[in-house]
């Protein structure tokens, strides 16, 4: 790592603007920019440092439906057309479920069960969150929906 600017840095960052479709966004400054842009220019910013594995953690906190669903498909993307893997920490188990390949649910620090996505069952979330739950499948996306049981008098 080094401060001057190589050759083929600014190639390598404008392939990932335009990868991540970032380029009405490049000359802005960054605190002009939604919370869902931010995301992307983070996840863009990381990927010109050519890692292995990228770390995520809550990506798609505090941003909308539109955004969430567009950071984790960016995400997706990245891992499709990238040799780089992708850890990512995320509490909504439905947009974990519809993006990724494989689960790992802790309780309190401890992993509680893991796997491929179409592996995940009620009792598993059930013993790590303490929730009784329903899973139905959407085509074949699987679908967490949480028993509202009323307590018993």
């Amino acid at each position: 790592m080094g401060w001057r600017v190589s050759a083929q840095d600014p190639q390598i960052v404008d392939a990932a603007i335009k990868r991540l479709h970032l380029k009405q966004l490049s000359m802005h400054y960054i605190n002009r920019i939604s919370s869902g842009e931010l995301q992307k220019v983070c996840i863009a910013r990381a990927l010109v440092q050519k890692p292995k594995v990228l770390l995520l953690d809550e990506p798609t906190a505090s941003l909308d439906l539109h955004n969430q669903v567009e950071i984790m498909r960016t995400v997706r993307m990245v891992v499709e057309q990238h040799p780089v893997g992708v850890v990512m920490a995320i509490h909504d188990l439905n947009l974990a479920l519809r993006f990724a390949d494989t689960f790992l649910l802790l309780k309190d620090g401890i992993i509680q069960a893991g796997g491929q996505c179409e592996e995940l069952n009620a009792e598993m979330i059930h013993q790590a969150y303490g929730v009784p739950v329903e899973i139905i499948r959407h085509g074949t996306i699987p679908v967490v929906i949480p028993c509202l049981e009323s307590p018993n008098p």
